[in-house]
């Protein structure tokens, strides 16, 4: 009887562990949602600068050629201006 007792503990403490774990993990990726959703909007120049950024690091990786990059960043920047 007392081996039965012992193993609903173990049984009963490894349910509440993964049940906070995953509520933990909930309020992690909620915590991070929000901090997205509610910081501030990047300004424009610095958007550019990071797709800037950005193309040129895949134009060193190969997988763009440096007229598609180009090509793409006016596309980019006319949508971001417009934007502003």
């Amino acid at each position: 009887m007392q081996n039965q007792a012992v193993r609903y503990v173990i049984s009963s403490t490894a349910a509440a562990a993964g049940g906070i774990a995953a509520a933990a993990t909930s309020v992690a990726a909620a915590t991070l949602a929000a901090s997205i959703i509610f910081s501030p909007a990047a300004d424009s120049s610095a958007r550019l600068d990071g797709v800037h950024a950005d193309l040129a690091r895949a134009i060193q990786l190969n997988q763009v050629t440096e007229e598609q990059a180009a090509r793409f960043e006016a596309k980019l920047a006319g949508r971001i201006l417009g934007e502003a």
